[in-house]
């Protein structure tokens, strides 16, 4: 048993909580609400809350779906430190892949549970085509699960 486990990823989970949590601090400081702040010529930042989850899904609800978020997020929070609990410490790539979703999926929850909603900044565009606002949180989850499908695919050639 003393060669399972890869808890010791959690600092990465960390350090994406603390980012997320300060930049969205310094967008609500800094911004007005869904004003655009142009970046780059592909980038913007704008100060959007998001009461639904990806791509605003459901967010013209009339709250419940906060709470039903709320319940995911802690679902899916559990299952992954109970899942990280339990792989082979040198499963480096599983462990940085759930660590990252981890981050992005307790960064979100803090937003849910402290304001009711999810604070998005995060505005890329191609002309007048934008893609769905987002955070630093969201880009850990996307980052996190594009890690760990690649990793379970290559392990599954391997076999």
């Amino acid at each position: 048993m003393k060669h399972k486990g890869n808890l010791r990823w959690l600092w990465l989970s960390f350090i994406i909580v603390m980012l997320d949590q300060w930049t969205k601090l310094l967008i609500i400081k800094h911004l007005s609400l869904h004003k655009y702040y142009a970046v780059m010529p592909f980038l913007n930042f704008t100060l959007t809350f998001n009461t639904g989850t990806a791509f605003s899904f459901l967010s013209f609800a009339s709250g419940w779906q906060i709470w039903l978020f709320v319940g995911l997020a802690v679902i899916v929070c559990s299952s992954i430190l109970i899942w990280m609990s339990r792989i082979p410490r040198q499963a480096h790539w599983l462990a940085a892949s759930l660590a990252l979703i981890f981050g992005g999926a307790l960064g979100n929850l803090i937003d849910r549970l402290r304001f009711g909603y999810v604070i998005d900044f995060i505005d890329v565009y191609v002309k007048n085509w934008h893609y769905a606002t987002f955070n630093l949180a969201d880009s850990a989850i996307c980052i996190g699960v594009v890690i760990l499908i690649v990793h379970m695919l290559l392990a599954k050639a391997h076999n």
